[in-house]
């Protein structure tokens, strides 16, 4: 990426909606010029998609918490089966595979506390997999937007 698609990058975090014209003025180079841009931005999987963000609790997901798993045995189908069923879950956001003393961070949601308890006694203490989970109530949730390329290290 050249600064000019880091520039492109950065107005659609900061703005999704904003209009091609927009963009291209910001940026100043022509319309068709930055459509084009984008368009390859896209197809090398830049861009991914664009998204709303939604405010959980107008979505009855008042609670959010982080649950740290670990499972066992650690073999590719049960990994690969285990996060498939939670990814299905309406109630997690997201799953992330990690190393180190736990093999999974899920990020969950539920309407109040009572919903969040009685969601990790059917979902995780009933699998035959999980070794043990803890949960952490998260209070407050801040996430970047906006994020520009890190700068390459040189060997």
């Amino acid at each position: 990426m050249d600064e000019l698609d880091s520039a492109i990058v950065r107005l659609l975090q900061e703005d999704a909606r904003q209009s091609n014209r927009d963009i291209a003025r910001k940026v100043g180079i022509a319309p068709s010029t930055c459509l084009e841009r984008i368009r390859l931005l896209r197809k090398r999987g830049v861009i991914r998609g664009y998204h709303a963000d939604i405010d959980l609790n107008a979505l009855n997901r008042g609670v959010q918490a982080i649950v740290a798993a670990q499972i066992r045995p650690l073999t590719r189908d049960v990994v690969d089966a285990f996060e498939r069923s939670l990814a299905q879950l309406p109630e997690v956001i997201s799953v992330f595979t990690i190393a180190g003393s736990d093999d999974f961070l899920v990020h969950v949601t539920a309407q109040d506390i009572d919903h969040l308890h009685a969601f990790l006694l059917e979902r995780f203490t009933s699998r035959r997999e999980m070794v043990t989970f803890r949960t952490s109530i998260i209070y407050q949730h801040h996430s970047k937007q906006v994020l520009d390329p890190l700068p390459e290290v040189r060997h």
